[in-house]
């Protein structure tokens, strides 16, 4: 495959993600936090929550985010992380809940995986476990030097004159801001899929395979999970859970194994993922690397109860 080919089939599979994918979840989930917004209701359930998750470095809103990843997908959340942004929220407390974001497991991974034996209950508590991790060490030590004053209150009311608008305006209101977001990820979403497919062509992806095994062997890790590992955080959780369901069916990986290493295979920190959470505004971009530490260490807090408990 020549290099212009590789740019248009990224081109084709991030535009599909992102009209097929990001864009319809996100409409519904916009147009359901915009009607809760307006109706005075998110302010009252962020007014409960905050108290439970500020000493993790959260704001009631960033609950929000961690139910829909957990529970719905990758994309749900995207719509809290605009509404919050809008609302002024700090930087430090976006920060932290990006970095909790990342280092969770999400919806749309989770719920197939479920056939293929994987412990769901236990896979949902150690991945907010790990999330919470995440933005306490954002919160706390990477990020502590952010702003925490937020230009509006985010757990306090702050309806405008939306607020009195129709419901019809608010739903065609949430479909402009779904389109704007979907189409502000493609960029990034394309430029990390161009990589994965010029790596793979240069045959990068096989060398490193090869490179790998000798080390996997010496630890005692089935060289099995390379591949896995590889399309996981080159092409995202849907690749991955490809790759492990032709695994299952061929007998080459197990329930157990599944299980064990969801903690560091099912999570958003990936080309993909890390393309589309940044690709909503530049404030994310700028964010990332406060982020980062935090994300490493709810994985690793993951991966390792993943083991201990379900190994």
């Amino acid at each position: 495959m020549s290099f212009i080919e590789i740019i248009l089939s990224s081109g084709r599979f991030s535009v599909d993600i992102a009209l097929y994918t990001l864009l319809p979840v996100m409409i519904v989930m916009l147009c359901i936090m915009k009607v809760l917004e307006t109706k005075g209701i998110m302010d009252i359930i962020v007014k409960k929550l905050t108290p439970i998750f500020k000493p993790f470095g959260l704001t009631g809103m960033s609950t929000f985010a961690l139910l829909q990843l957990n529970f719905i997908s990758f994309a749900a959340p995207l719509a809290t992380l605009s509404i919050m942004q809008s609302r002024g929220v700090s930087d430090r407390h976006l920060a932290a809940t990006l970095a909790m974001l990342l280092a969770m497991a999400q919806g749309n991974i989770l719920y197939p995986m479920i056939p293929l034996g994987l412990n769901w209950t236990a896979a949902i508590v150690i991945s907010i476990i790990g999330g919470l991790c995440a933005s306490s060490l954002t919160w706390y030590f990477s990020g502590r030097n952010l702003s925490d004053k937020d230009n509006h209150s985010s757990d306090q009311a702050s309806n405008d004159s939306s607020s009195h608008s129709g419901l019809i305006k608010v739903i065609n209101d949430a479909g402009i801001d779904s389109i704007r977001l979907a189409v502000g990820a493609i960029p990034m979403l394309t430029l990390s899929i161009t990589i994965v497919g010029i790596l793979k062509a240069a045959g990068a992806v096989t060398a490193l395979e090869q490179t790998l095994l000798p080390l996997l062997n010496a630890v005692n890790i089935s060289s099995m999970f390379v591949m896995p590992t590889l399309a996981k955080y080159l092409g995202g959780g849907t690749a991955y859970l490809g790759v492990a369901t032709d695994l299952i069916q061929q007998g080459n990986m197990s329930a157990t194994q599944i299980n064990t290493s969801a903690g560091f295979l099912v999570n958003t920190f990936d080309l993909p993922g890390v393309g589309i959470f940044l690709g909503l505004s530049y404030r994310f971009v700028r964010l990332f690397k406060y982020a980062i530490p935090g994300i490493l260490l709810g994985i690793l807090v993951r991966a390792l109860l993943h083991l201990l408990i379900l190994g």
